[in-house]
């Protein structure tokens, strides 16, 4: 209870947010299952839905900064419920078309690159939203629950998706997912910032050019350097490990039914994850606890294929995601609290950029690599690249002696 009334569950406008991140991921997860069923199920093939896929990718990692620098200028609440309004009408026209008929390349790949940007757009934007509504010593609790939303959608709305798919075809899972936009975009569109400052409710301030700049942060921000740096190894490994290693390795040593159950477990160890983030005391030096967490998630990831089968790879995956959960949460109040208020949105889109940018090279080099070693050896090398890189931040002075609220200094 006390959580509850005086924690970030207190704040109305935070509920509202949960319950639309909430219903957007279902919805997302939604059109995760029915657009592989629906290119899938007609001529198109394999070729048509990596081009799809392509499309979508290239237009999200192309937008991703100019988010950034949109939510700065004109308030993060704003692009996240234009992109939403976009996303959904773009939804409703796949649903549409689907309905009709098999849908071409010349019809999906349009609407891909449009679904794309809005995800570009919205990305960084987010990030911004939660100190505009959250007094700073609650952001870790807030991000911490604010990511168990999304990681709920994520257990469920595959489920649903699915479910929909089997029984009515992929048009109904797609109008699922263009309703869950418009209710995202009715939360946003009743949200007011907790901050009256004019930049958070997105208007031109004289503050725009007070304080340090965004080409400052960039060039002295050692804290976004390193944080930057570790975010883009770490996805390399990740990314590699989970979308070409795990695979082939369940593919040749368990099988499908276990290879589901390993995914499900990753997004149940994601949300103990955040679940713990919520729970647990701000630390006063968070970049310690962010590399004491690497070091586990790495033992975790190495040990995968050595564990004895299905159920010790779940438990070295369920160690993994637990930290991982816990890990994301701490870096990104980290930089919530030290970046300054009217470049957060840039910031957060450099580092989303070092994110998503990392997964083309990372699956293609992990292919070539996993070709010439095999599945199993990719693990424990995986593993000790993200505990290796993180050891190697904290001999950072600005990153191991971070502590938390400390703000970026000019």
């Amino acid at each position: 209870m006390r959580g509850w009334r005086n924690g970030p569950l207190a704040v109305p406008g935070f509920r509202l947010l949960v319950v639309g991140q909430f219903a957007s991921t279902v919805g997302d997860y939604c059109y995760a299952v029915a657009l592989p069923w629906l290119v899938l199920g007609g001529r198109g093939g394999t070729a048509q839905l990596g081009t799809v896929l392509a499309c979508y990718g290239i237009a999200r990692v192309a937008t991703i900064p100019l988010g950034g620098i949109l939510a700065d200028r004109y308030g993060g609440r704003r692009i996240m419920l234009g992109a939403d309004v976009v996303r959904a009408l773009a939804i409703g026209a796949l649903a549409a078309v689907a309905a009709a008929g098999e849908p071409g390349l010349l019809q999906l790949a349009p609407l891909a690159v449009v679904l794309g940007a809005g995800s570009g757009l919205f990305l960084p934007a987010s990030y911004t939203l939660l100190p505009a509504l959250l007094p700073a010593e609650q952001l870790g609790r807030g991000n911490a629950l604010s990511s168990m939303a999304n990681q709920f959608g994520g257990v469920l709305g595959p489920s649903i998706g699915g479910i929909l798919v089997a029984l009515w075809g992929s048009t109904p899972a797609l109008a699922v997912d263009a309703g869950s936009f418009l209710l995202s975009a009715a939360v946003l569109l009743g949200l007011r910032p907790r901050k009256a400052d004019p930049v958070a409710e997105g208007s031109p301030s004289e503050a725009e050019t007070d304080g340090p700049g965004f080409a400052d942060v960039l060039r002295r921000g050692r804290l976004l350097h390193v944080v930057m740096v570790v975010a883009l190894v770490c996805n390399l490994a990740f990314n590699g490990t989970m979308e070409v290693a795990l695979p082939d390795w369940a593919h040749g040593s368990l099988g499908a039914a276990d290879y589901g159950i390993l995914l499900t477990v990753l997004s149940i160890g994601s949300l103990v994850g955040s679940a713990i983030a919520a729970k647990a005391p701000a630390t006063q030096q968070p970049a310690r606890l962010f590399a004491l967490l690497a070091v586990v998630m790495g033992i975790g990831l190495a040990g995968v294929p050595y564990a004895g089968g299905a159920i010790g790879a779940g438990a070295c995956i369920a160690v993994y995601s637990v930290a991982s959960g816990w890990q994301n949460i701490v870096a990104v109040t980290m930089l919530q609290t030290w970046t300054p208020t009217r470049l957060l949105g840039r910031v957060m889109s450099m580092v989303m950029l070092a994110v998503t940018g990392s997964f083309p090279i990372s699956v293609a080099a992990a292919g070539l690599i996993v070709h010439r070693i095999g599945p199993a050896p990719f693990f424990p090398v995986a593993g000790l690249t993200i505990a290796l890189t993180v050891a190697l931040a904290l001999a950072q002075p600005a990153f191991r002696r971070h502590r938390n609220g400390q703000a970026f200094a000019s």
